[in-house]
């Protein structure tokens, strides 16, 4: 433990300690109302999530990457058998089936599936990066990535499964594919974009719907987007103050202490608040791009490019759909943002960074 830390960034750390601690306040304040309506205890479970997850980050980081690569096929596999797993016994709540739990523990497959995609996408280009450099060799990378898309895009998860086509751009980008092809595949999306709208759920439609007019639906799909920017509006410049937040303490805001956290920022610690937790988050992903430029091995450099891509846009989604600038897809604020799933693989995702900076393959 004493080596971990002695080798690791300790900037790094330092900004993901305050952001866990600065996360655990904003936390009790988005849910103190629940607590005494549910007698949920919600800090004192993120807290076992904290612990569960840093014991996850020493084991992953004292572990050289080169091993996970190398049973990240078998990972990969044992992965979309969850997946599937979810659709045929998955537990449904809120009209979702995300959900499977084992001896009264829940989890999201989801949530893990974005890491275990990255690291085979690591492996097969680090393996052999000229792939990239012609059609046929992009098919491989191209169904790694669509496979768990589609079955999580069935759940419904609309947000996390579009998560993946980023980090896939990412990630081949990095890795030497040439212009053209890039440009290509992103101009196919764009077009066939339409296309999906069928295969919408009605939710899903409604919402964005709602995105390009809030003022459709004020009472029912635009409720939340509504009530998270006059939460937003009203902390001004130095918020009202912690545990203050009228829309908080008064439960107009749905959500508050997951997917909306950023709105209860923004009204209990105003402009200086919110600014504050996206320097850290901007700064965070600055020292990630730093340990993937000094990273001399493909495999090693495409897993922070994969890593870094996942967790800002988590952050973009997550403040975006706040704002009221992006649809509402359920994208909870890292290392923030109440959940088991997503927190710890947030975590395990952090483990990896400093796996690979840790690692002789860095210089």
């Amino acid at each position: 433990m004493v080596s971990f830390i002695k080798n690791s960034d300790h900037i790094f750390l330092v900004i993901l300690v305050v952001l866990i601690l600065l996360g655990l306040l904003i936390l009790y304040s988005a849910s103190y109302q629940k607590q005494i309506n549910t007698g949920k205890n919600f800090v004192l479970n993120q807290i076992v999530w904290i612990i569960s997850g840093a014991s996850l980050v020493f084991l992953i980081a004292s572990t050289s990457y080169r091993y996970f690569l190398s049973v990240a096929y078998i990972i990969y596999g044992i992965h979309i058998f969850f997946l599937l797993l979810v659709l045929i016994i998955g537990k449904t709540a809120l009209g979702a089936q995300r959900w499977i739990s084992f001896g009264g523990i829940g989890f999201q497959p989801s949530e893990f599936s974005k890491v275990f995609t990255i690291l085979v996408l690591a492996r097969m280009i680090g393996d052999y990066p000229q792939r990239l450099t012609y059609i046929k060799g992009l098919v491989a990378p191209f169904c790694i990535v669509m496979l768990p898309m589609i079955l999580i895009f069935k759940q419904p998860d609309l947000g996390t499964a579009l998560v993946f086509f980023p980090i896939f751009l990412a990630i081949i980008w990095v890795g030497g594919i040439r212009l053209k092809y890039l440009m290509a595949m992103f101009a196919s999306v764009i077009i066939t974009m339409p296309l999906f709208w069928g295969l919408l759920k009605e939710y899903q439609k409604d919402r964005l719907l709602v995105f390009m007019n809030p003022n459709l639906d004020p009472l029912g799909a635009g409720y939340t987007i509504n009530q998270s920017r006059i939460a937003i509006g009203s902390g001004m410049f130095f918020g009202k103050g912690w545990l203050t937040g009228t829309q908080n303490r008064l439960n107009f805001l749905p959500e508050r202490h997951t997917d909306f956290i950023f709105s209860v920022i923004g009204e209990e610690w105003g402009f200086v608040g919110t600014a504050t937790i996206l320097f850290l988050f901007i700064f965070f992903m600055f020292r990630s791009i730093r340990i993937a430029e000094s990273c001399g091995d493909v495999s090693g450099r495409l897993i922070c490019v994969g890593i870094t891509t996942m967790l800002s846009l988590h952050v973009i989604i997550n403040i975006g759909m706040t704002l009221g600038v992006m649809p509402v897809v359920g994208m909870p604020l890292p290392f923030i943002s109440y959940g088991g799933s997503a927190f710890i693989v947030n975590l395990i995702a952090v483990g990896f960074l400093l796996n690979v900076q840790n690692h002789k393959s860095c210089f």
